[in-house]
């Protein structure tokens, strides 16, 4: 198992973009825009040593349109486990203990992923 990527909520997508391309040399990926969230944009920045953050960014971190507990900083860790079975089991047996957040499905931006929550609520994606 391995650790694909963390992700940290930003107001400004192209700023927080050019820090990590200035101070740690990273690589940013085409920006992807949510057709089920409007108003969701992200891009992957990938780190030289092959880390990757997810920036994301939304109107509703800065108090427009949709609110909720979306804000600014470190939104979940995700762990690569391999493959769509390993996702689907890891997703059943913890839903049997109510610690699953949101069930296994394709994202639009390429990620079969399920998410599932920690004993305190912290969010973990689990993705292939």
């Amino acid at each position: 198992m391995r650790i694909a990527h963390v992700a940290l909520w930003t107001t400004d997508l192209d700023e927080a973009a050019r820090f990590w391309v200035t101070h740690f040399g990273a690589e940013v990926g085409d920006l992807y825009e949510s057709r089920r969230r409007p108003g969701f944009t992200s891009r992957f920045v990938r780190l030289k040593e092959g880390a990757v953050i997810e920036l994301m960014s939304a109107p509703w971190l800065s108090g427009e349109g949709e609110q909720g507990w979306e804000r600014c900083g470190w939104a979940h860790i995700a762990l690569s486990l391999g493959s769509q079975a390993a996702v689907n089991d890891l997703a059943a047996r913890l839903s049997a203990l109510d610690l699953l957040d949101s069930g296994p499905r394709w994202t639009g931006d390429g990620y079969y992923e399920a998410v599932v929550k920690d004993p305190d609520g912290n969010l973990i994606e689990i993705t292939v």
